[in-house]
C-alpha cells in the first residue's frame, strides 16, 4: 500500500481526515507538523512526524526523505505563506525525484476566481491569490498533479453527497469530510492526470 506523506494534517481541517483515512485503511502515513502536541497526537494513531514547517527546506526533505520518494504527495497547507511554502514542498519533491502529488486548494482559485462575489474577494480574496500562485508552481511542476477545490468548508459529518466538477462555474458548501474521502479516492487512480476539480454538495446548508 503506498505511503501518504500529507503537508497539513496536524490541525482539524481537511489534512487531519485525509489522515484518519489513511490510518482505517492501514496505510503508512507521514506528516510535517509545525507543534509537539500535534506529533503527539499523530503518531498516537501510528503516524510518522517530523516537526517543522514547510517554508523550511531541511524540514521538508526531512519528512520526504523518511516517507520514500515513492510516496504520493498530499497538501492541504493555507496561511500567509501558501505559497511559498508549496514552492518549497514542490521544488524539494522534484529534486529528491517524487512523482506524484494531490493539492487541496480552494474555489475561486486560478480560472474559478470569476466564480468569487466582489465581497469575497474583500474578505479573502488575498489568501486565494497565494494558493492560486502554488497551483501556478504545481501545475508548471514535472509531477503528475491533481488540484481540488472546495466550496465553502463545513465540519459536519461525511454525507457522501459531494460531487467533484470540472469546466463549469461551481458555487456552494461542502464537509471537510467528504473532500476527505473524495481525495482518497482519488489518489487510488494509477495516475491523477493533471486535473483540477471543484467539489461542493448541492444543496447543503450550514446547520443552524
Amino acid at each position: 500500500m503506498k505511503t501518504w506523506v500529507i503537508f497539513g494534517a496536524g490541525g482539524k481541517g481537511v489534512g487531519a481526515h485525509i489522515a484518519d483515512i489513511g490510518v482505517t485503511q492501514r496505510r503508512p502515513i507521514v506528516a510535517l507538523v509545525r507543534s509537539e502536541e500535534a506529533a503527539n497526537r499523530l503518531e498516537e494513531k501510528g503516524i510518522k512526524t517530523v516537526i517543522g514547517d514547510a517554508i523550511d527546506a531541511k524540514a521538508v526533505e526531512a519528512v520526504l526523505t523518511l516517507a520514500g520518494k515513492e510516496a504520493d504527495i498530499i497538501s492541504t497547507m493555507g496561511g500567509e505563506n501558501d505559497y511559498l511554502a508549496h514552492r518549497t514542498v514542490i521544488d524539494t519533491a522534484e529534486k529528491m525525484g517524487f512523482q506524484r502529488m494531490l493539492m487541496v486548494s480552494s474555489l475561486g482559485c486560478g480560472d474559478s476566481w470569476v466564480a468569487l462575489s466582489d465581497r469575497a474577494k474583500a474578505a479573502f480574496g488575498q489568501a486565494v491569490r497565494e494558493k492560486s500562485l502554488a497551483e501556478v508552481w504545481l501545475q508548471t511542476s514535472r509531477f503528475d498533479y491533481a488540484i481540488v477545490r472546495p466550496g465553502g468548508l463545513l465540519n459536519g459529518e461525511e454525507t457522501g453527497k459531494a460531487q467533484l466538477y470540472q469546466y463549469e462555474e461551481t458555487h456552494g458548501l461542502v464537509n471537510r469530510r467528504d473532500v476527505a474521502r473524495l481525495v482518497t479516492q482519488l489518489l487510488d487512480a494509477d495516475l491523477l492526470d493533471d486535473q483540477v476539480y471543484a467539489v461542493v454538495e448541492p444543496g447543503l446548508v450550514p446547520s443552524k
